[in-house]
């Protein structure tokens, strides 16, 4: 694992510690101030900074989570980070958990020059394993 990494992986892991335990004010902290998520659905949802801290501990709360396929790269003052991630949670009072797709975009702020992160995107994945063996296909290195 490269240096960046490491770096982004252990954020991603103080971040979602965070959200497990609604800690708004460590979330906060690692997030910029025009963070925006988007939930995958068959119509797609987006919730800005506000909205996602105060549902975090009640309405759409983290209960447990594993890490796996972790990619992380830098560009320039960016770090893309994607993840394949088991997740559980609480949806509007429902469970609601599986194998999900990860992909947040980290940004170094200008001021103390640390990692926030910009934006997030959470899809499920796929349970047929044939899309992604026709993908597989479409790759010229193969």
């Amino acid at each position: 694992m490269s240096d960046i990494s490491a770096e982004i992986e252990t954020l991603e892991h103080r971040f979602m510690r965070a959200w497990m335990r609604a800690d708004r004010g460590e979330m906060r902290k690692l997030m910029l101030r025009d963070f925006m998520m988007i939930v995958g659905a068959e119509r797609p949802q987006l919730l800005d900074r506000p909205s996602f801290l105060d549902a975090s501990d009640r309405n759409f709360a983290c209960t447990g989570y594993r890490l796996r396929e972790v990619v992380a790269r830098r560009h320039g003052k960016c770090a893309w980070f994607t993840a394949g991630i088991d997740l559980e949670m609480k949806l509007g009072g429902r469970e609601w958990k599986g194998q999900f797709w990860l992909t947040d975009l980290w940004r170094k702020a200008a001021f103390k020059r640390t990692w926030k992160l910009a934006e997030r995107s959470l899809s499920r994945c796929e349970p047929d394993e044939e899309y992604s063996h026709a993908i597989h296909r479409l790759q010229l290195w193969t």
